[in-house]
């Protein structure tokens, strides 16, 4: 599954290449930190909007940066294995900034997605998608599935009662 991992150099040339033969190449990014059942549905429908689905995932040091300095639970590596062995994800890059807009702007995906909790407006990366002529897509939340709420889960069962 390693081979789904890349570079994102090397993922730009794969995905040149991909385009010559005619395929729609979605993009998609986010922490996965703890993947749940609303990662997984999102992806799959991430997936058919196109021909690939390449997802961004953000270092730990930017996890950090977004979510707090108790983030990631999972490290980077754990992440992007669990991620790689979805049959609907095609390929994965790292970012180390805060948001994928250097990733978005070297792969020019067809595609850009985000999940119900994105208003178009905030999304990073619409700019350079539409620009292009590719369109921007907002999936549906899956109400309650987060990494936070699975958090407080786990704490609220196992704290101690004294």
């Amino acid at each position: 599954m390693k081979e789904k991992i890349k570079e994102r150099e090397n993922l730009r040339r794969i995905l040149e290449d991909l385009r010559k033969e005619g395929k729609r190449i979605v993009f998609t990014n986010g922490c996965f930190d703890l993947l749940h059942a609303g990662h997984v549905r999102y992806l799959r429908q991430a997936r058919a909007l196109g021909d690939r689905l390449v997802v961004g995932i953000n270092s730990d040091p930017s996890v950090r940066g977004l979510k707090g300095p108790l983030r990631p639970i999972l490290p980077l590596g754990e992440r992007a294995e669990i991620l790689s062995s979805l049959e609907c994800v095609d390929f994965i890059t790292v970012f180390d900034e805060p948001t994928p807009l250097e990733v978005i702007s070297l792969l020019k995906p067809h595609v850009l997605v985000k999940g119900g909790d994105w208003t178009k407006e905030a999304i990073v990366g619409k700019e350079v998608v539409e620009g292009s002529g590719g369109r921007v897509v907002i999936l549906p939340f899956v109400q309650g599935a987060s990494t936070s709420n699975l958090i407080e889960t786990v704490l609220k069962r196992y704290e101690k009662k004294n």
